[in-house]
């Protein structure tokens, strides 16, 4: 399949398509359109189910737009830019990292420094892709990615759309902490809109400038938290680590996480345990296992706050793509909002038995203080606390120095020892207060998506006639099921058609109806979006002693059964839930009939 097969199916069968087109496009931006909402709605409820619900997580919804000082605390304002490059000819931008990547043999050029793209790019004698200007000698310039806007009017606050859902997570800790009554580990999820402006959208879903992610921050004390290794400890893995990477000779290395994570092949257990939870979570929506792997990232590409990321990617159109990411974040973030914030972005760890330790303290005489440094007495009495804290040794001396203000505008004071007032005391403590590490698996809806309709997407023959069809797992299709009467002329199949609908949409089912055109025509268009099951209602359905019945179509191999209409709901039931179509027709009547090509 190419790529240009998925995009024409995407935009005909209402998946997904280029926004705002009345008026000329706008690059980046896609529209869901019915069936695209429908599976996307479906992969963020089948997230929120495994890493929400069945990890014991809790779920919030934090604003899109945030003022400048998180994004600064964050390093996002100095840290989180691409390579641009301006042709001169013409004014278009482009990634530059990627037009090396695209005429070149360097896979990762994101990972080296902007002097050395500039050297490949004049090496390869790259041009402008929008006017084939040359590009040789063109400085690459760094180029931040979030999109500023001004919270309120006048003297506005300068703020930004959230590049990635984590910050609204960081930034509500002190209140999160409460609701989790300071017990670690907890974890908290969001699954939202991110928006990144992006040099040079592409690939479909793949690169666009607001995105869906789905995020876990999990909470830990690095000490005493451990993750429930054993639960995938056995889960097998094809990992692309970064020695392999970097070896001239390297190749994938397949495995267990359980062994991977003794062998120290993946450096976090909390890591290896969310790419085994990944895995199994990956397979069971439909990613094709034969075209996935996770892949560790260089250290010129890693996050400024990870030690160690992993990627989940799946193979599209004959390239990686990055569709999740694994990083173990440290105590980076909370301390970073920790020094900026007003708010306390620790929790306080109790002992199993209260300690009696030595601290070292002091009582600053004020009235000696105040009329020698002025308005500085106070800063100065702080910097003696801290002091002592950090240096009790320092007060073994007459005098001691400290240093008030930061930069230029530091100043030095020193300060006789007896005015300092230092002891030593004996304190018993009942806990301290720690900065907990932070593990985050980060997941793109629209690129699993894409990664869904591209391994789903399937062409054969079924009663002479060539079709195309979408292989996707029931739960995961937009419609779960389709309900056509056989013909229109006739009230009692339409009457039957309406009240089948009507039960399995009470019962909580999505259901095409599909009343136009010959039956194997109907079939198709329901195969082409992947509508998993198709029921019609016939005339042998309606006639005889016993109950109504319909026949049950299976998509991928087009063979149908017949159901008595009472035990449809729950026969639909089964179906989305396990996918065991082989296990219906042991229970009930396999149909012979040419009803496709009718």
């Amino acid at each position: 399949m190419g790529g240009g097969d998925l995009v024409e199916l995407a935009k005909r069968r209402g998946f997904f398509f280029g926004s705002n087109g009345a008026y000329g496009g706008t690059a980046g931006f896609y529209t869901f359109g019915p069936q695209g909402a429908a599976l996307k709605r479906n992969v963020e409820d089948a997230w929120r189910d495994r890493f929400t619900i069945k990890e014991g997580n809790r779920e919030i919804e934090a604003p899109t737009v945030m003022p400048e000082p998180v994004f600064e605390a964050s390093g996002h304002l100095e840290g989180f830019d691409d390579m641009l490059i301006a042709c001169p000819e013409c004014d278009s931008s482009h990634r530059a990292d990627h037009l090396v990547e695209d005429a070149t043999d360097v896979e990762d050029a994101e990972a080296l420094p902007g002097e050395e793209v500039e050297a490949l790019i004049a090496d390869a004698e790259i041009p402008c892709p929008t006017c084939g200007a040359s590009l040789s000698g063109v400085p690459v310039e760094s180029f931040n990615l979030m999109f500023a806007t001004d919270i309120g009017p006048g003297d506005a606050q300068p703020g930004y759309l959230r590049p990635e859902t984590a910050q609204g997570i960081f930034v509500e800790f002190p209140r999160l902490k409460e609701y989790a009554r300071g017990n670690l580990p907890f974890g908290i999820t969001q699954i939202g809109p991110a928006y990144r402006n992006e040099i040079s959208p592409r690939g479909g879903l793949l690169r666009l400038r607001e995105f869906t992610q789905a995020e876990l921050e999990q909470f830990i004390d690095p000490e005493t938290d451990d993750p429930p290794l054993d639960r995938v400890a056995d889960v097998e893995v094809t990992l692309y680590p970064a020695t392999e990477q970097e070896a001239d000779d390297g190749d994938y290395v397949e495995t267990t996480i359980g062994a991977a994570v003794e062998d120290r092949i993946i450096g976090s257990p909390w890591v290896g345990y969310y790419l085994g939870v990944a895995k199994r979570w990956y397979d069971r929506i439909g990613v094709d296992m034969d075209r996935f792997r996770f892949r560790q990232h260089l250290p010129g590409e890693r996050a400024h706050y990870a030690t160690d990321c992993w990627d989940a990617e799946s193979e599209v159109d004959g390239d990686w793509i990055e569709i999740a990411g694994f990083a173990y974040r440290g105590d980076y973030d909370l301390s970073k909002h920790d020094e900026y914030g007003d708010d306390s972005f620790t929790v306080f760890k109790r002992y199993d038995e209260p300690k009696t330790v030595e601290r070292a303290s002091v009582d600053p005489d004020m009235a000696t203080l105040g009329p020698e440094f002025g308005a500085d007495a106070a800063a100065v009495a702080e910097a003696l606390e801290t002091l002592a804290a950090r240096d009790p040794n320092a007060f073994d001396a007459a005098t001691v120095t400290v240093e008030v203000g930061e930069g230029d505008a530091a100043e030095t004071y020193e300060v006789e020892s007896e005015v300092a007032n230092f002891s030593i005391e004996e304190v018993t403590e009942s806990g301290e207060h720690i900065t907990p590490h932070v593990v985050e698996p980060s997941f793109g809806i629209g690129r699993t998506v894409q990664t869904l309709l591209a391994h789903a997407y399937r062409t054969d023959e079924v009663d002479g006639e060539e079709r195309t069809y979408l292989a996707l797992e029931p739960g995961i299709a937009p419609r779960d099921v389709a309900v056509f009467p056989l013909v229109t002329n006739d009230d009692r199949l339409v009457t039957l058609a309406d009240r089948v609908a009507s039960d399995l949409r009470e019962a909580g089912f999505s259901v095409a109806y599909d009343d136009s055109g010959s039956i194997g025509r109907r079939y198709r268009r329901q195969d082409e979006v992947g509508t998993p099951f198709c029921l019609t209602v016939d005339r042998d359905g309606i006639e005889g002693d016993g109950p109504e019945t319909v026949t049950l179509r299976e998509r991928d191999s087009a063979v149908q059964v017949r159901v008595p209409v009472p035990a449809l709901v729950d026969e639909v039931a089964t179906l989305r839930e396990d996918g065991d179509f082989a296990a219906l027709r042991e229970r009930h009547e396999l149909v012979e009939t040419d009803v496709e090509t009718a």
